[in-house]
């Protein structure tokens, strides 16, 4: 090796050793930084001349694990929507409150059963009669506030989507940005490392609130994707719109039906043209923003429905009276069936009957309900909540005589039944007289009373707003959607808490009759009702049965259940995420013992090289003395 060899060979042992000082400076100073990924020399040998190998600089390593990071982010996804879930559902449990407090349904409903109790002891005592009447009106504002506070958890979780949409759109911007900053082949020098480290900063931030994948090319540029396959960034960032819709309400509810959604909707705009709707095609799994929809739509709309139930089942069962009906007289012989008063019927009603196929031995329960929005027909069969039950939805609005035309159309070739009104508001059916066809077995009517003093014990003690409950469905949707926001008590009744005991005027209920306040308190404590599926609880199958007090029980211990476990998942979440952090800390963060090690080492390197530069400079002055 000649002395010049020799020397080039030191000097880029000095400019390798000077490079990996400057790198360890680097670490050091950014041991504490967000982001911050451990940065290292790549050296490689040249050959210099015939016998010696320089040391060359092929750019900068970071210290990064990516399989490690790649789980990473799909950890942080997950935590971040666990995270979110467990918060809502905790705050949900904070609104329905324990029931052993004051200020819970539970408790309200308790409190109502037991001024009940006191009205049928003291049925004459004025105060036992406004007692009733308060109670009642605390339940109502009981309902009111429990719908306020879902539909505020509603509201936050659409203010989480924006604020969340406006933080992705950010971050993509800026990953766009970083990539098209990337063109220089592969090689990564200190400054590309720094833009590199700052992308994955808004890479981490994204996949908080998005699941995502990612998948880098030659250049370090990387394109992200949903896990749905939706690309949200290449070298051009696409872009997420969302519409906030403001108030929440019982009936703010999301569709896939672009006209029948009244929420807040996400779609992504490709930076080329064209857009897509995140949310009905549910492109957004994880994360955030599929953690504030599930939410919003789902989750906080289920309890709303259970609390809307709970109003509706209460109302309903004191305002409705079923009555049978009455055998249809003998001048319709061979023909035989039931004769129905359908005076009071209200939207929603519905009108019973029964009857048997004797060609098939089966017998039908048919529910025939008053519609009075011909939009909505024809009803499904789950308009009830008998899973036995066939339903049929006739449009009331054009009288009676189109009544008996859409129920002869519909019934009168199928299940041979025939039908007429022989007077007033009276619906007749029949069978059709013939032996071994069809029999009509049964028939009955349930209204919804919108009276005190009819006569009758059922009273509206509840009304929608002042109007009757009758579940009624409209293009709105179902009366009972919303029901626990609008819920109060009869204003008539405030004005006369006598209507708690009196039923009738002509003749006058006897002051100790208690046959209104004991109809009432056994509905509430006693009575066994069904409940929608809608509601989380039972199926449409085997829809849910027991009392208001069962009900409630069960929808809020639902609730306590679901809040633990969402807080069992959230922690468990948060454990991997912190292993994994902490192994991506290990792998890439920078420890300062290591450094300094490290700085020994490039130390004595450094003297080293510098001594071997300084041989080689005697050794020249000794050529140049001797010639």
């Amino acid at each position: 090796m000649g002395l010049s060899q020799a020397l080039s060979t030191a000097m880029s042992g000095l400019r390798a050793t000077q490079a990996s000082l400057a790198l360890v400076s680097s670490n050091v100073a950014n041991a504490e930084t967000p982001g911050y990924v451990k940065k290292t020399l790549n050296q490689v040998a040249g050959t210099t001349g015939e016998f010696g190998s320089s040391v060359l600089i092929n750019g900068v390593n970071r210290q990064l694990d990516q399989y490690l990071q790649t789980q990473l982010r799909t950890e942080n996804s997950g935590a971040s929507y666990s995270t979110i879930r467990s918060t809502y559902l905790a705050n949900l449990q904070n609104v329905y409150g324990n029931p052993d407090e004051s200020g819970t349904i539970e408790n309200a409903f308790n409190t109502l059963l037991t001024a009940m109790q006191n009205l049928s002891t003291s049925p004459d005592s004025q105060s036992a009669r406004i007692g009733a009447v308060a109670a009642a009106q605390a339940m109502a504002q009981q309902l009111n506030s429990t719908t306020q506070g879902i539909q505020n958890l509603r509201a936050n979780a659409e203010n989480g989507i924006n604020d969340s949409v406006i933080t992705a759109n950010n971050a993509m911007a800026r990953i766009a940005a970083i990539n098209v900053q990337l063109q220089n082949n592969g090689q990564t020098d200190a400054s590309t490392a720094s833009l590199l480290d700052q992308r994955d900063q808004y890479i981490d931030q994204l996949s908080q609130l998005i699941d995502i994948r990612t998948v880098t090319n030659n250049l370090n540029q990387v394109t992200i994707f949903t896990n749905s396959g939706v690309q949200l960034v290449g070298t051009e960032a696409s872009q997420l719109s969302f519409n906030p819709q403001g108030t929440m309400t019982p009936n703010t509810l999301y569709s896939t039906d672009p006209t029948k959604n009244n929420v807040g909707t996400i779609t992504i705009n490709f930076p080329h043209g064209g857009s897509y709707d995140m949310v009905s095609t549910n492109s957004i799994r994880s994360g955030k923003i599929a953690a504030y929809l599930e939410l919003r739509d789902k989750t906080l709309v289920q309890a709303q429905a259970q609390i809307d139930q709970f109003a509706a089942s209460m109302s309903s069962a004191l305002s409705d009276k079923t009555t049978a009906g009455t055998a249809a007289p003998g001048s319709v012989a061979p023909q035989a069936g039931f004769d129905l008063d359908l005076a009071g019927l209200q939207s929603g009603n519905v009108i019973h009957v029964t009857y048997k196929n004797n060609i098939t031995g089966v017998t039908h329960n048919l529910s025939i309900m008053r519609v009075d929005d011909p939009g909505v027909l024809p009803l499904t069969n789950a308009a009830t909540l008998d899973p036995n039950d066939e339903v049929l939805g006739v449009d009331f609005s054009a009288g009676m005589g189109s009544v008996i035309s859409q129920l002869n159309a519909a019934l009168g070739a199928t299940a041979d039944l025939q039908f007429s009104n022989p007077s007033g508001s009276v619906l007749r059916v029949l069978d059709d007289g013939a032996p071994n066809r069809s029999d009509v077995t049964a028939a009955s009517v349930t209204t919804t009373m919108t009276s005190l003093t009819s006569g009758n014990v059922q009273l509206p003690l509840f009304t929608d707003n002042g109007a009757p409950y009758g579940g009624a469905i409209t293009a709105n949707g179902s009366q009972q959607i919303g029901l626990a926001a609008r819920i109060s008590v009869n204003t008539a009744l405030l004005g006369d808490p006598s209507r708690t005991i009196v039923y009738s005027t002509n003749p006058l209920t006897a002051a100790g009759d208690t046959a209104r306040s004991d109809f009432i308190l056994t509905q509430l404590s006693s009575g066994s009702y069904r409940y929608s599926p809608a509601t989380g609880i039972g199926t449409t199958g085997a829809p849910f049965t027991g009392t208001l007090t069962n009900f409630a029980r069960q929808f809020i211990s639902q609730q306590g259940e679901a809040a633990n476990a969402a807080k069992q998942l959230a922690d468990g979440q948060n454990v991997v995420l912190n292993t994994l952090q902490n192994k991506v800390s290990a792998t890439s963060g920078v420890n300062i013992d290591d450094e300094m090690a490290h700085l020994l080492a490039l130390q004595n390197a450094y003297s080293a090289n510098a001594r071997v530069m300084s041989s080689i400079k005697q050794m020249y002055d000794t050529l140049i003395q001797s010639m």
